[in-house]
């Protein structure tokens, strides 16, 4: 007891994102989401690199941890909100860089669940994203094979301030007090971004869904075997008696009433960014 689980898939603790049912999704309604053609193209005077074709044997970015090879995030702990999410229409082959080599296809959903990934930069036409199931790293892609819509949310972590404050349209929202990852075992830095979501499988977890972030523990082998490839996650827990405090395996835990309201409202894709503190606390806080 006290101690939160990371969120893991059917090969490591048991349960797995949750695909989307039948009818409207219970987050975010059509005018937040309005999906667009994808458009990125550079400057007429300026040519778009080349992608080198992708060996079909690459590997398929999945709920594991991503293979090496991609690049690091270079803005990683910068708060300014990702306003622009991509979709996979198709497999993708992701880059290391524009016109650079092929590391591993990105797919259209990850153990079911539709895949939406914040579009951090744009460099001669290509467009780079975070990465899923890694930290701090981006993922570059040539035009084509893609989707975008719109991102409103932000969610933004303060570890020196055991804070988590959600944030629509760039303007802070709400406000909550969190538990954060023990020595060893903290929450990792860095942009990062909401995978999925998956029913509680404990009554630890106080009967509220929980997010699975795109991020993974920093020292996989810091985490309890049972744990070990399993992602961060965002949850609440059975008490709220240690909020303020490094008690979990490096989720982010907050109340249940904070919960369901990002449940409610944040939907899948939306950025994280988790810092040692903000330069101003939030009007929330």
């Amino acid at each position: 007891m006290g101690v939160a689980v990371l969120l893991g898939g059917s090969a490591y603790a048991g349960w797995t994102l949750t695909p989307p049912g039948p009818g409207p999704a219970p987050v975010a309604g059509p005018s937040d989401r309005a999906e667009v053609p994808s458009t990125t193209l550079p400057p007429l005077d300026e040519p778009v690199p080349s992608a080198a074709p992708a060996p079909e044997d690459l590997p398929e970015i999945d709920y594991a941890p991503s293979p090496a090879g991609f690049p690091d995030d270079p803005d990683t702990l910068d708060t300014t909100p990702l306003t622009e999410g991509l979709r996979p229409t198709r497999r993708l082959a992701a880059y290391d860089g524009p016109g650079g080599r092929p590391v591993a296809f990105l797919m259209p959903t990850i153990s079911g669940v539709p895949l939406t990934v914040p579009i951090a930069r744009r460099e001669r036409g290509w467009t780079a994203v975070l990465l899923p199931s890694a930290n701090r790293k981006l993922a570059w892609l040539p035009p084509g094979g893609f989707r975008t819509v719109a991102l409103r949310d932000q969610i933004v972590v303060e570890r020196v301030a055991y804070r988590l404050t959600w944030f629509r349209d760039g303007v802070a929202r709400r406000t909550w007090q969190v538990s954060l990852g023990q020595h060893g075992q903290e929450t990792p830095l860095g942009r990062t971004f909401v995978l999925g979501r998956t029913p509680p499988p404990e009554s630890v977890y106080g009967g509220v869904d929980i997010y699975a972030l795109g991020s993974i523990p920093d020292d996989p082998d810091s985490v309890p075997p049972s744990l070990r490839g399993a992602h961060i996650g965002i949850h609440t827990w059975y008490h709220d008696g240690e909020l303020g405090r490094k008690t979990t395996n490096g989720c982010i835990r907050l109340t249940p009433g904070g919960q369901r309201m990002l449940l409610a409202e944040v939907p899948e894709g939306s950025p994280v960014v988790v810092v040692d503190e903000l330069p101003t606390a939030p009007a929330t806080a």
